[in-house]
């Protein structure tokens, strides 16, 4: 378990390089404090992705409780997304930032590639409206050969991580209940020997 949690947090310290990067060169930037995609209902994602949340909760004993409260949570918004306020649910900021997903990490500095293997980046339509020069210059810097981290390849490095918990794609709160069942089913009959109470 601590090996896997390992390297999934490897893999997202490497896509965190790339994407600073990446912002370097495009000066695109999500807007401080939007929450838009965070308030998407039904955002899907794999369990793999939040192993290390799941196994930070475990080392701070809050990982039944979480468990618990995702359970009986009543709407789809995303467990981690906390609003600035009831009456304004656009601005806000995730609970647990640094152990947010994959695919809260690649939305809007990732890209696809279409049938010809041109790539274009998978980003909101704020950023394509508010920063219509930045993104336009990107998308010309891409078709000219500018690096962008893409979906497919950083989901492919995830199902060799674990291709059993990578492949399942079920909306994200059922993610975070999968990832906290794992590793409690993991320790239960296991002593907890790894090195991980420091988060990278």
């Amino acid at each position: 378990m601590e090996s896997k949690v390992k390297l999934v947090e490897q893999l997202f310290a490497r896509l965190e390089s790339e994407i600073t990067t990446f912002k370097s060169e495009t000066k695109i930037q999500c807007s401080s404090g939007c929450g838009k995609c965070c308030t998407t209902p039904n955002i899907d994602a794999s369990p793999l992705e939040f192993l290390p949340w799941a196994l930070h909760l475990f080392i701070e004993g809050k990982a039944e409780s979480t468990l618990e409260a995702i359970s009986t949570k009543t709407d789809s918004s995303c467990f981690l997304y906390q609003p600035n306020s009831i009456s304004d649910n656009i601005n806000g900021t995730c609970s647990d930032y640094h152990y947010r997903g994959l695919i809260c990490r690649l939305f809007g500095y990732a890209g696809t590639k279409d049938k010809n293997g041109k790539s274009s980046i998978v980003t909101c339509s704020l950023i394509k409206e508010n920063q219509q020069e930045n993104y336009n210059n990107a998308l010309e810097a891409i078709n000219k050969g500018l690096y962008i981290p893409l979906f497919t390849d950083y989901y492919m490095q995830l199902f060799q991580i674990d291709n059993r918990l990578a492949v399942i794609k079920v909306p994200i709160n059922q993610a975070f209940k999968i990832a906290i069942e794992e590793v409690l089913h993991y320790y239960a009959y296991r002593p907890f020997l790894g090195d991980l109470k420091t988060p990278a």
